[in-house]
């Protein structure tokens, strides 16, 4: 486990301010404790300093995860988020969209979501922003990137896409076997 380097810093966080913003230091400087990401297999893990100290007592090779993982660094070296930082996202979200009832199972299941299943979506949302997906109840179902702005999606038709699918909490249950 090591920490990020600063074009690995760099990319982490430019996809993270697509979601929250200016939230971003909010991660880092917490009323409870310093928390920090570290990187460990190509995953990016966030965890209090606390923990940190913890995990460097167990060896690299028997480490398996330690803290929440944020996302994984793809061969290249782009970061792709993880429905685990959903939890993290969802409180400091800009930009969100509320889903009919109806079309919640649909996105559950990897479907992008259409005008037709669109509850409400904040305002001044620009075209490819991402958003966080919520239920009408405001249970936060996982994260997109916004299709249409705001405008352009009270005036197209039922069947368009919208909100372009990224990440579900349905994730869990479809892809248990592969998930690590």
């Amino acid at each position: 486990m090591r920490p990020l380097t600063d074009e690995e810093t760099k990319t982490m966080f430019e996809k993270l301010s697509k979601y929250i913003g200016e939230n971003i230091k909010l991660l880092v400087d917490r009323p409870d404790g310093s928390y920090c990401f570290r990187l460990h297999n190509d995953r990016v893990y966030y965890m209090s300093e606390k923990i940190l100290k913890l995990a460097t007592h167990i060896s690299r090779d028997k480490l398996v995860s330690v803290g929440t993982c944020f996302g994984k660094f793809t061969k290249t070296i782009k970061f792709r988020l993880h429905i685990t930082a959903l939890d993290f996202l969802a409180p400091y979200a800009k930009f969100k969209v509320w889903l009919k009832p109806g079309s919640e199972q649909s996105f559950l299941y990897g479907n992008h979501v259409l005008k037709s299943g669109l509850g409400r979506i904040t305002e001044n949302t620009m075209q490819y922003q991402g958003v966080v997906v919520y239920s009408l109840t405001d249970v936060p179902l996982g994260f997109g990137v916004a299709a249409k702005c705001t405008q352009e999606c009270r005036q197209v038709d039922p069947m368009s896409i919208v909100v372009f699918h990224q990440a579900d909490v349905g994730e869990f249950i479809r892809n248990e076997d592969t998930l690590t």
